[in-house]
């Protein structure tokens, strides 16, 4: 980030940023992203349309970091349990299944808004992919560094993959939302496997 971008957002406080964050996936998840307007959020927020622009200067960038920021506390990265497995566990029981559930339906309405926006695209690889693919990244290369994966297993390329494919695909074939139970029977049968990892700690 620049730093006239940190300048400029450093005028709201974290406790408002979060408030108007929260505002922002309440609509989202009431009318969805092309129904939602930054008047809307700006009524919702009790903010000027103005601020709203001068902090995160559109609605593609304000919904990514809003989208970020509702992830679970904590950043993949700082997860060290001592094996991958375990590392990819606890990954998965920082969110309970009812925040699962929504963020499932959520995603949804989002996948389909990012096909046709590619302001809203490029947001979300900023704001969200590329930083979750480094930490995967970094917990995979301590996995390496440990012995558990071979660094030249053609997999390492594919975790985020199997990790959003396995979360998507629960509600597409099952028609059930993803869950923990689901998701952490899901990496030991296939992404621990696809890796050659251990799948006991």
């Amino acid at each position: 980030m620049t730093e006239v971008a940190t300048a400029r957002r450093s005028r709201i406080t974290p406790e408002r940023e979060a408030e108007l964050y929260e505002a922002v996936l309440d609509l989202l998840r009431e009318v969805g992203y092309d129904a939602l307007t930054m008047d809307a959020v700006a009524a919702r927020t009790k903010s000027s349309k103005a601020t709203l622009y001068r902090q995160w200067g559109g609605k593609a960038e304000l919904v990514a970091r809003a989208v970020r920021y509702q992830k679970p506390g904590g950043a993949l990265s700082e997860i060290d349990t001592g094996s991958l497995r375990g590392d990819l566990h606890a990954l998965t029981l920082r969110s309970d299944d009812c925040e699962m559930e929504q963020n499932s339906a959520l995603m949804r309405g989002l996948a389909m808004a990012i096909h046709g926006n590619p302001d809203l695209l490029q947001a979300f690889k900023e704001h969200l992919i590329e930083p979750e693919m480094a930490q995967f990244r970094e917990v995979l290369q301590r996995a390496i560094d440990r012995g558990e994966v071979r660094a030249d297993n053609p997999a390492i390329n594919f975790v985020m993959h199997m990790m959003i494919g396995g979360f998507a695909a629960r509600s597409l074939i099952d028609e059930q939302p993803p869950t923990q139970t689901f998701l952490l029977s899901y990496i030991d049968a296939v992404v621990l496997p696809a890796l050659g990892a251990p799948v006991t700690c």
